[in-house]
């Protein structure tokens, strides 16, 4: 990318807390951080990520994924839930610790769960130090368990649930949640890719994205989901479903 297009883009910008994170690698697990990158927004439009970082998983076959990173598009995609998370919030899926350190930092907020499955990751987000970056008040709030997600069950009742433990964006998570949602019976839910879900099944329905159509299928889903309270729900749903609504 020369300086002359990097000159005319805009910097992503966010007030939410970014961790400071530093390359290392595990036997599958190896997060990697780089200077600058042009990257889509979930909803918005392209901007420059300084230093990213990314969560890359390492197949048995040598190939590699990428789980997370600190672009636009994973944050853009997570912020609904982070901003309105409150009291007592499970977080399913570690990633990058992201999510999980806003959502601590949230006056809102009384605790943190974080639920993982893979002790590489956890022991990945514990190594770089990622809730040790907070302040006190804020990572003392934050628990983690090493589990399966989907049969966790909580020790004490859940306001707050959300839930990101899947690649790619696009996917059938309902089963999933639904599991999730039976231990924990939190009032309020979000999860990764939901506005795309509703998107789909508003096509498939042949129906406009507006409120009605969203209140209707939020009420099929069967979650109380988090999102449909915001007059500008329907707008976000089609800016995210234009940039990466795919059939499964």
């Amino acid at each position: 990318m020369n300086d002359a297009v990097l000159s005319v883009l805009p910097a992503y910008q966010t007030d939410l807390f970014n961790p400071t994170y530093r390359p290392m690698r595990t036997e599958r697990w190896e997060l990697r951080v780089s200077n600058t990158v042009l990257s889509p927004g979930y909803w918005s439009g392209a901007s420059l990520v300084h230093n990213l970082a990314a969560l890359i998983r390492i197949n048995e076959d040598g190939t590699t994924d990428t789980w997370m990173s600190s672009t636009p598009m994973e944050h853009e995609s997570q912020e609904i839930g982070v901003r309105a998370a409150a009291g007592h919030t499970v977080v399913m899926g570690m990633g990058m610790g992201w999510a999980a350190a806003n959502i601590a930092l949230n006056p809102a907020v009384t605790r943190v769960t974080v639920v993982d499955l893979d002790q590489e990751v956890l022991d990945t987000i514990r190594a770089i130090g990622v809730f040790e970056q907070l302040p006190a008040e804020a990572a003392a709030k934050v628990t983690i368990v090493h589990g399966d997600a989907t049969a966790y069950v909580p020790d004490a009742p859940v306001d707050t649930l959300f839930a990101d433990i899947w690649r790619p964006i696009n996917g059938d998570r309902i089963p999933e949640m639904h599991r999730m949602q039976a231990n924990c019976k939190a009032p309020r839910v979000y999860y990764w890719g939901q506005e795309l879900e509703i998107a789909r099944r508003a096509r498939t329905l042949g129906l406009p994205i507006d409120a009605d159509t969203v209140a209707r299928i939020v009420a099929d889903i069967g979650l109380p989901l988090i999102g449909p309270e915001r007059a500008d729900y329907p707008a976000l749903i089609e800016a995210c479903a234009a940039r990466w609504l795919r059939d499964i």
